[in-house]
């Protein structure tokens, strides 16, 4: 079988412990107003152009009447002005890449699962998941939640280590900055700890949106409810995936990067 990705990352230090090769998963049902990877959203394949990389050479020349997104204008562009992102890879292509990558994994490194939403494909993860576990490869899922509890249920045994992103403990304010209600969310996080599996809540702080002390207190009193997570770790929103927005032609929401003081504050809290 086959799934869609957009990219392998190698060599990540930012999607779980140690040295991790991050599968990027094409297709979210969020859409989150400060998302960093917009192309990450759609389940299709899309075309990027960095109109600032353009040369008007003419390489990228198409004879076709319409886009069938090939991606040969990608390849023939020698500036990278186009990118051609969403592909469709089988288990064994994956797993191919990640086994290049065991020599650096160390103790604590292995492969995330990430997104979009990972978890949007149920089958295609876990036969990566089992794959993985068969080559003694640690494995880590990275996911929002918004998907029904047997999924969470079928990749249990096989995953070591859950990365689970929380927005906003306020179902109204969630739904007016992702497009969805955070109920679902919230409940199967629950029973994630609650199941004993190991978890690491990742909250991206996103300045005037959820660094309230109400926010953080009422994370605070639903965390106390259930099994303590491994960790907490607090993300500040960055700007590195601005120029995506208008590669792909989607308007976008700037938001404010909270100080180094303000998250301090908030971890105080917790």
């Amino acid at each position: 079988m086959t799934g869609d990705i957009f990219d392998i990352a190698h060599a990540s230090l930012v999607d779980g412990p140690g040295i991790r090769t991050a599968v990027f998963f094409k297709g979210c049902n969020l859409k989150c107003a400060w998302c960093h990877n917009p192309e990450s959203q759609s389940f299709s394949s899309q075309l990027l152009f960095y109109e600032d990389l353009c040369t008007h050479c003419g390489s990228c020349r198409c004879e076709k009447e319409k886009c069938d997104l090939c991606g040969r204008c990608a390849l023939l562009c020698p500036r990278g002005a186009k990118k051609l992102v969403g592909r469709a890879v089988t288990v064994q292509e994956v797993m191919d890449e990640i086994l290049t990558d065991t020599p650096f994994y160390g103790s604590e490194g292995g492969a995330t699962f990430t997104g979009g939403e990972c978890m949007l494909q149920p089958e295609f993860l876990t036969r990566l998941l089992k794959a993985c576990k068969e080559n003694t490869v640690h494995t880590a899922v990275d996911t929002a939640g918004n998907v029904p509890w047997k999924s969470f249920e079928a990749i249990l045994p096989y995953t070591d280590l859950f990365l689970y992103d929380v927005k906003l403990m306020d179902d109204a304010e969630h739904k007016a900055y992702t497009g969805a209600g955070n109920r679902l969310i919230l409940e199967n996080l629950g029973k994630l700890l609650d199941s004993g599996a190991n978890v690491w809540v990742r909250i991206p702080v996103i300045g005037g949106v959820n660094d309230t002390d109400e926010n953080f207190t009422a994370l605070k009193a639903f965390l106390k409810k259930h099994k303590a997570p491994q960790r907490v770790d607090l993300l500040p929103y960055h700007k590195m995936g601005e120029k995506k927005y208008s590669a792909l032609n989607m308007e976008l929401t700037e938001f404010t990067v909270p100080t180094n003081e303000r998250i301090s504050y908030l971890q105080s809290i917790l």
